[in-house]
């Protein structure tokens, strides 16, 4: 990998010397590694283009995973005590170090996660251009529908939806731009860091960061007025009712699940209300059938 790339600077400086050696010096084309994990007493493992690279002349110890923490919370973890409760910490270019450890539970809650022995780095890769096939047909004519992307874990539905909503948000020469409220829950989409979008989602986009997805669309609705809301990972009974919400105001609704067919999605209780009470009326199914991101079939009910 060539150090020189930004990116590649971004992850390497929270490393001990001598990851961050290895990593920079690894025969690797830094736009294909996709996760670096760290587990103390076990060798360096790194995912790179969907395939285990273990690194086996480095074995993590404790001194690694402490001096790892240290450069990523800026030496103040207490800083972070927020997201170390959902587990993980977002860094400078949206890069996000998931953490796991021994949870300490208060009052039924995780309030924080102490001696933290495993570490996972994923790294942000963001692929403009990538919903350009789906993008007219999430429209008719020149009006935004309600459309649902729906895809097994690992497929690329994270990174389509963003793409959509930067192409929404900046306009095209066939549609206009429109506002968007993006939430998002797990810093994932605009993956924020200071409050500020590491990832390109356009011009007109407001982001309500590590907010659960049911209060983050109503609160998007009564203060950002947007024509369009984004999220990821649509999966709880609240989330819906939420979404009936939105509509019912007049706002169009893009969004995620995971699921491995249009017909699996129907058999699920609770999103099958997406489906039945007709919620939405496109819907973009992936699968990795041809490589990540692979778009398996589009559907739509109108």
């Amino acid at each position: 990998m060539n150090c020189d790339n930004k990116r590649i600077v971004e992850v390497c400086r929270i490393f001990p010397d001598i990851i961050r050696t290895t990593l920079t010096y690894q025969d690797m084309d830094f736009n294909k590694l996709q996760e670096i994990r760290l587990r103390i007493n076990q060798p360096l493992i790194c995912i790179y283009d969907n395939r285990e690279v273990i690194i086996h002349r480095i074995t993590i110890s404790a001194q690694m995973i402490r001096e790892t923490m240290e450069h990523v919370s800026n030496y103040s973890l207490y800083a972070f005590e927020e997201e170390i409760k959902q587990g993980y910490i977002t860094i400078t270019g949206g890069h996000r170090v998931g953490i796991a450890g021994k949870a300490i539970i208060e009052n039924g809650y995780v309030k924080t996660i102490k001696y933290i022995s495993f570490i996972n780095v994923r790294l942000s890769h963001q692929i403009k251009g990538c919903s350009d096939k789906v993008l007219q047909f999430a429209h008719k004519e020149d009006r935004l529908m309600h459309t649902l992307i729906i895809s097994p874990p690992g497929c690329g539905k994270t990174t389509l939806l963003r793409d959509m909503i930067r192409q929404i948000s900046n306009g095209t020469s066939n549609y206009i731009g429109q506002t968007v409220g993006v939430v998002d829950e797990r810093s994932e989409i605009g993956a924020c860091y200071m409050g500020i979008p590491q990832n390109d989602l356009g011009i007109r986009t407001d982001v309500l960061d590590c907010c659960p997805k049911d209060e983050g669309m109503i609160m998007l609705i009564r203060s950002m007025s947007p024509k369009v809301i984004a999220v990821d990972e649509i999966g709880k009974a609240s989330d819906v009712e939420a979404i009936e919400y939105i509509i019912n105001c007049g706002c169009t609704v893009i969004g995620s699940v995971h699921g491995d067919s249009y017909e699996d999605i129907m058999q699920k209780p609770i999103l099958n209300r997406l489906i039945s009470e007709k919620l939405f009326n496109r819907f973009i199914i992936l699968s990795k059938d041809n490589g990540v991101g692979t778009i398996k079939d589009l559907i739509s009910l109108e």
